[in-house]
């Protein structure tokens, strides 16, 4: 196997079009009508400038990406994903490593994210990398903007 030449960057504005793009090619990955816009991802990364990050490919296509910011007290990771034939090679891992380093140095002591739980693969991959999967709660939503409708890829 041919390692996979990557790069994991700070992610910018600039880079919702290759994101967006990574994203519909994930099976079973759930898109926001808002929250996900151009718009909606654009005003996420202005109030956590830092931490989300793109995994850029050497022709510069972006083969992963993680959205992650905090509210001061708590770090959350939201759309971590990874270009199936980019996976296996480290990617994953090393996105969230520069994901936790950013926090910590916004002093964020803790992180959670979400994974549903027929996402076999995702859930594999949290475990494997030492995470603890919660079984003393629950996850709880309540809908404010009934227009921000999820659609999931085929």
């Amino acid at each position: 196997m041919i390692a996979k030449q990557y790069t994991v960057r700070t992610m910018t504005a600039e880079d919702y079009d290759g994101l967006h793009d990574l994203w519909m090619t994930i099976h079973g990955f759930g898109i926001r009508s808002i929250d996900d816009s151009r718009e909606g991802v654009e005003k996420f990364l202005k109030r956590n400038p830092t931490t989300s990050v793109v995994a850029e490919a050497q022709d510069g296509s972006i083969v992963g990406g993680i959205l992650c910011g905090h509210d001061g007290r708590r770090g959350c990771m939201y759309h971590v994903c990874v270009r199936e034939d980019y996976r296996r090679c480290g990617i994953g891992k090393s996105m969230v490593v520069q994901c936790m380093n950013a926090l910590k140095a916004e002093d964020i002591n803790k992180v959670s994210l979400i994974a549903f739980t027929q996402n076999d693969v995702g859930n594999a991959f949290w475990k494997c990398i030492g995470w603890t999967k919660r079984e003393d709660l629950n996850y709880y939503d309540f809908t404010l903007n009934e227009a921000n409708i999820t659609a999931f890829n085929q």
